[in-house]
């Protein structure tokens, strides 16, 4: 079947969009997992972009194939009826955290770099995303395949101007120490678990929506690599910057060293990049919650949203070290379980 290459772009932006939240986006996410174990988390980067490209092709195809219109349905398909809907109901809460999280990188970007309240940022984000989320699917595949390939050009510039600063390469190489060094070894597969078991909230429907196999196979394979690509591209510039773990928004304050000029660009790049992943869950659960509730899908939005504001309130950094690496772990169930069903095996319902 020949693959419409289109709408493959389509869905590797959405792939991207969704998994680049507010602590990718900010920098933060992938100090936590990777910057500050050194040459060990570059190890990990590539570990994790062969489990990105690989796990995240099988579950768009396993949705497009069995016709999966929730993440709800997904995850019956793969747990069975029981141990499905309590990982459902798991994976509610864990999307509404991840939402106030990158709520909370939203607020962070206006009031600390922007110099405008946290609550102006909070409301515009809410307001902007609304609107969204009334253009449905449409407004998805539009705002990510906007944001998408400005977000990887600013990565790729930021790389290059870090290769020129002296020491690049021993700062590449070197292996610093960490009391917390073992979490190097697991960070990897707890990194993209996260990533992949939250990002089916959008992947599922909207692969299932396309149905096309051939497409959905290369939205993936094309989303996995570019997801690699700005995985390591951040990381060889977050290694440019003493004491990384102390700053909020690193990438920010790097583009502000090395480039100020470009420096409020790259502030509404990150706020985009925080955007796609904000619309992105929204849409998810959005879709999740029409399967059951007989509720206007305005109403719903506005629930989730006060819901994820509520959270959002406690400090950003707070919620990304605490709650990020306990959802990944936890979804690393999800992914022994996806990469153990053969994908033969599936057929539309």
């Amino acid at each position: 079947m020949k693959t419409n290459w289109r709408a493959a772009f389509q869905i590797a932006a959405v792939y991207v969009g969704t998994v680049v939240g507010a602590g990718f986006a900010t920098g933060r996410e992938i100090v936590e997992f990777f910057s500050r174990f050194g040459f060990i988390g570059f190890i990990g980067i590539l570990m994790s972009g062969y489990i990105f490209i690989f796990h995240g092709t099988k579950l768009m195809r396993i949705s497009a194939r069995i016709g999966a219109r929730s993440y709800q349905e997904f995850n019956e398909y793969l747990f069975g009826k029981f141990f499905g809907s309590i990982i459902n109901v798991l994976m509610l809460f864990m999307l509404l955290g991840v939402c106030a999280v990158m709520l909370s990188g939203a607020g962070a970007v206006f009031s600390e770099q922007l110099g405008i309240p946290k609550g102006i940022g909070l409301a515009f984000t809410v307001i902007l995303s609304v609107f969204v989320m009334l253009l449905g699917i449409n407004g998805l595949f539009a705002v990510n395949s906007i944001v998408v390939p400005i977000m990887i050009s600013f990565s790729l510039l930021l790389m290059l101007f870090s290769m020129r600063l002296p020491n690049f390469l021993e700062q590449v190489f070197f292996i610093p120490y960490v009391e917390d060094g073992w979490k190097s070894v697991v960070a990897p597969f707890s990194y993209t678990a996260l990533n992949i078991g939250l990002a089916q909230a959008v992947l599922v429907p909207v692969s299932a929506e396309i149905g096309d196999d051939e497409t959905v196979k290369w939205g993936g394979i094309i989303g996995g690599i570019a997801l690699t690509v700005i995985l390591l591209t951040s990381h060889f510039t977050l290694v440019m910057l003493p004491n990384i773990e102390s700053y909020e928004i690193p990438m920010a304050v790097i583009m502000k060293n090395l480039a100020p000029g470009l420096y409020w660009i790259f502030i509404l790049v990150i706020y985009g990049e925080i955007f796609t992943s904000i619309i992105g869950n929204i849409f998810g659960l959005e879709r999740q919650l029409k399967t059951y509730l007989r509720l206007p899908s305005l109403l719903i939005v506005g629930v989730l949203f006060a819901v994820s504001l509520t959270i959002s309130l406690v400090e950003y950094g707070k919620l990304l070290s605490y709650l990020y690496p306990l959802f990944g772990y936890v979804s690393i169930l999800f992914i022994i379980l996806l990469w153990m069903k053969p994908l033969d095996e599936m057929k539309k319902r």
